[in-house]
């Protein structure tokens, strides 16, 4: 209950049309094989198929939820209703899918950290960065990271991380994607791979210096002494790929310390913001190119940064973006609420 409320307001900050809630089950995809996995979820959406619909609730992929889940589920929805809508997002791009869905959380959280960059006059151009996390965002941020100049020192898994002092280029990324993604593998797995590179066992990438810190990972992976650790080791912006990675004695200290930090809620709306490009294409019955999409997610995440500076900056000219974003996420929803006659 408490992601589907988090979820409404991190919505409501796209500009997008879009409420919001949160759903799963309990079945545990660990060990299951393709074919387990594939009746699960058409039984799953048995149930389902009668409570959602392209203008009700559109469910999307999350936690163990991929590519591969969704067009289960979307090929069950077409059998049982014989129609095609965009009742899923998340879809592969043979069959109503979006171009850029799948990098969209990392690169837009990517945008808002250089919008809050470029609002001090600055950029991640020429800048050391850190990630926490090996899996989709970890790696769609660590792409853009370096496309737009920036240089990748960390990545890690829930058994420890790595550090690569010569920076996790376009080809080693291209080689961490087939590790986790295809082969499952250990993110150790890479300092026997690159030479200049070291991996930490049991521990968390917050001690190395940096100027930017992507956590990307979980949940409350950054507390309040990993949080001291980024300041003392001149970090001055961190942008929240994860869901609510830094609990809330960690945020104090970033805000105390005055350095730019990008709360989830709106640094990782590129996903959600993407989901919503996918419905827009599938009801309209067309298919943006990939720079098209890429510039829009742009413009959303500029759009987001607006508000939460509007409703975020202090008199001493500090934004408090976490306060800016959930400021301008529960006034559009007040607002309708209100239009509505609901309060």
């Amino acid at each position: 209950k408490f992601l589907a409320f988090e979820q409404i307001f991190k919505n409501s900050l796209t500009t997008l049309p879009l409420g919001a809630g949160k759903g799963g089950s309990n079945f545990n995809p660990k060990g299951k094989s393709d074919k387990e996995i594939m009746r699960f979820c058409q039984s799953f959406m048995t149930e389902l198929h009668k409570h959602i619909g392209p203008s009700c609730d559109v469910p999307a992929g999350d936690i163990g939820v991929g590519s591969r889940e969704i067009s289960y589920m979307f090929g069950q929805y077409k059998r049982l209703r014989d129609e095609f809508s965009g009742v899923l997002t998340g879809k592969g791009l043979a069959y109503g899918g979006s171009l850029i869905r799948t990098e969209a959380t990392g690169y837009g959280c990517v945008f808002f950290v250089q919008e809050m960059l470029q609002s001090k006059g600055d950029s991640i151009e020429g800048k050391n960065c850190i990630i926490s996390g090996s899996g989709n965002v970890a790696q769609y941020t660590a792409e853009k990271i370096n496309q737009l100049g920036g240089k990748v020192l960390t990545l890690s898994d829930s058994a420890g991380f790595i550090y690569d002092k010569n920076g996790i280029t376009h080809e080693k990324i291209e080689w961490v994607k087939k590790l986790k993604d295809q082969r499952r593998g250990r993110i150790s797995e890479y300092a026997d791979k690159w030479p200049g590179s070291e991996y930490f066992a049991g521990q968390k990438p917050w001690n190395v210096p940096c100027d930017v810190a992507f956590p990307s990972a979980t949940q409350n992976e950054i507390l309040e002494e990993d949080a001291e650790a980024l300041i003392k080791n001149g970090c001055i912006a961190v942008g929240e790929g994860a869901n609510m990675p830094t609990n809330i004695d960690g945020v104090r200290v970033f805000e105390q310390a005055k350095i730019l930090y990008g709360p989830a809620k709106a640094a990782n709306a590129g996903g959600v913001a993407v989901s919503g490009l996918e419905m827009t294409q599938n009801s309209i019955r067309m298919s943006w190119t990939r720079e098209e999409t890429e510039k829009k997610l742009k413009e959303i995440m500029k759009r987001i940064h607006e508000q939460c500076v509007e409703y975020g900056k202090e008199e001493d000219g500090y934004v408090n973006y976490a306060k800016g974003a959930n400021i301008a996420g529960f006034v559009k929803v007040a607002d309708a609420a209100i239009a509505y006659g609901v309060v």
